[in-house]
This record gives structure tokens, sequence and C-alpha cells, in this order.
């Protein structure tokens, strides 16, 4: 049986979570995260943290490192057994330096699971410590502008930070190389599917902003790297071109996104009857 998206996203997410890949996707070492630049700080040479007693991490304890090796132990099959093993540890160690490594396995796991106010405060403590997380960068960027209602406070400003978060993850994707406990195969599929990811919270912060011409070649790049493309960005690529009046490409991204099971379905499947008669109306519509 082929493996669910979300299967594949948790899959592919988590193989490449290990000690070998953090460094190649852009996470803070487990030595000691990373400080982030301080806000209005104009400059771009890297700022080195005060060797001072209150800034040096706490010295390492062999309890420690055997309770951050007894988590990563857990397969990662086991969400459940790895998600309270990683809770526990938090709480033995609020303040270790292997924080990071757990909050990023959180991300992957919460988005898998559909757990989204789980999954941003995960993602808002691991960005906090390894601001060049790609992986995390692009989950969050692909989930702040698709988690929005009515109701949502500052919705511009989530917009702009979603924009801000896919962004940075595409201009770091292309300069990490290949860990050695990946095949390239994997490797080039984990850095496609966080690209598309990237590439779709682009497309949807464009959406959310009724920018849909705009949007509209971001979602395509998504659709064209994922391995396993999402019904989501079929069906807001459909919905931006429809009102872009592409209705041919409005009626081809419909049927794509009604042919993959899922509770879109229905709605595309409406969607292409819908974009047919408005291209139909265009086309008799007097000159």
């Amino acid at each position: 049986m082929k493996p669910s998206r979300n299967q594949l996203m948790i899959t592919l997410s988590l193989a490449v979570s290990s000690l070998a890949s953090a460094a190649a996707f852009g996470q803070a070492p487990t030595t000691q995260p990373t400080p982030a630049p301080a806000q209005g700080d104009k400059t771009n040479s890297p700022q080195v943290a005060p060797l001072t007693l209150e800034a040096a991490p706490p010295p390492v304890s062999a309890e420690e490192d055997a309770a951050i090796k007894a988590y990563r132990d857990v397969p990662v099959e086991d969400g459940a057994k790895k998600e309270q093993a990683g809770l526990d540890f938090l709480q033995k160690y609020p303040q270790s330096r292997y924080r990071a490594d757990i909050y990023g396995w959180q991300v992957k796991y919460y988005y898998s699971k559909g757990q989204i106010d789980k999954l941003e405060a995960a993602g808002d403590k691991e960005l906090e410590l390894a601001p060049n997380d790609a992986q995390t960068l692009a989950i969050m960027g692909c989930v702040l502008p698709r988690a929005m209602n009515a109701n949502t406070p500052e919705p511009q400003k989530r917009l702009a930070k979603a924009e801000q978060y896919s962004q940075k993850a595409l201009d770091l994707i292309p300069t990490f190389p290949k860990p050695d406990n990946l095949t390239e195969e994997a490797f080039m599929k984990a850095k496609n599917l966080t690209s598309a990811m990237a590439y779709s919270g682009l497309g949807a912060v464009a959406f959310r902003r009724g920018k849909f011409a705009d949007a509209i070649p971001h979602f395509e790049q998504a659709i064209k790297l994922d391995p396993q493309p999402d019904p989501v960005n079929y069906y807001l690529l459909a919905i931006c071109n429809e009102k872009a009046s592409h209705f041919d490409d409005a009626v081809t991204a419909f049927t794509k996104c009604s042919e993959i099971p899922g509770g879109l379905q229905a709605a595309c499947k409406a969607g292409i009857d819908e974009a047919k008669k408005l291209g139909t109306t265009q086309l008799s519509a007097p000159k």
C-alpha cells in the first residue's frame, strides 16, 4: 500500500533529523545552541557570544547524555512513545543543550498528526535555538498561512512571518551537503519535499493577500517538487487560476485534486464544473 503524504513527510524528515544530518539541514550543533542575532543588527558578520560564566552552556552531564541517547534510540515508527520520551526529557532537563533536537522532531511529528497548535509552539521554541533549521522553517512557513481564519490575531504579521520563513528555507536548502547516513535518492527527496513546503508557504501567503497571479508559480513549483503532491496545493492553484481567469488551467488543477483521495475530493469535483462554466461564459461574452 502506498504511504500517505503525512507518512512520507515524517519518514523523510525524521531520516534527516539524526546527528549526522543536523548540521546539513542547518540546525545548531547539539553541543551549544547558536544565539540569534539581536534585532536591529544590520551587519552581515556573524555575532560571537561573549565567553562569560553566564553565557557558557551548562557542563556536560553523563546522565543527560545517556538520557538523550535513550530518547534518540526510540524508534521513529513509535511516534507516541518518542513524543512522551521527549516531553519527559524536557521536563527533567529544561535548559538542556539538546532541547532543539527534541523540538525539531516534535515539529515534524505534530505536522504528521495535524496537531497545529503543538506544532507552532514547538517550532517557535526550536527556531529560537536553531534559526537555520530549513525543515522547521519550511513547515512553519507552510502551516502558518493555512491555519488561519477570521479570528486569527494579527493576520498580516503572521503572513509576513510565514513569508520570511519560507524564503529563508529556500535560501538555505541548496547549501547543505548530503549526510553520510542517507542515500542520494533519499536526500534528494528530503530536499525536494522541504522545498515544496516552502514554495507552498509562499503561494499560500500570496493567496491570503489576494495576489492570485503571484501565487500561481509558487504552487506550480511546490507540486513539481513534491514526491507525493499535496491536494491542498492543487486546490489553491485551481482557485488562483480561476481568479486570474485561467479557466482551462483551473479545470486541470481541480481535476488533479479530485483524483487524490481525501477531504477535498468533493470540492474539487464541484470546482471542475464551476471553472468550465466560467470559461464558457467568458467565451460567449460580447467583445
